[in-house]
């Protein structure tokens, strides 16, 4: 089978992960891949940035991060976001991103 079709990008130290948010969701967490970015479901409604402070905080713990480690660099207002993801590399993200898009069934 192969892997996710999300294209994660070497930043410096960093990654850069293209995410498609789903805000109001009735569950947090990883639910696959939608057209090259990773989809993360939060229950937070997009307002004042709620959405965005679950999505952070969602994906740090998806990825084995502090929150601190996860920052939102484009998207603020869209459904369609980039992080920054701090202190991990380009190799260990790309194998981890593919066992959350394969064990959410996409």
């Amino acid at each position: 089978m192969p892997g996710p079709s999300i294209s994660l990008v070497a930043d410096g130290g960093d990654v850069l992960l293209p995410v498609r948010a789903q805000p109001g969701a009735k569950r947090v967490g990883v639910v696959g891949e939608h057209g090259g970015r990773l989809k993360v479901a939060v229950t937070a409604i997009a307002d004042k940035g709620k959405a965005n402070e679950a999505l952070t905080e969602a994906i740090a713990e998806a990825f084995g991060l502090k929150r601190s480690q996860v920052t939102l660099v484009s998207g603020q207002t869209s459904n369609q976001k980039v992080f920054r993801l701090s202190g991990i590399h380009l190799a260990p993200a790309e194998a981890r991103l593919a066992q959350l898009v394969e064990r959410a069934g996409t």
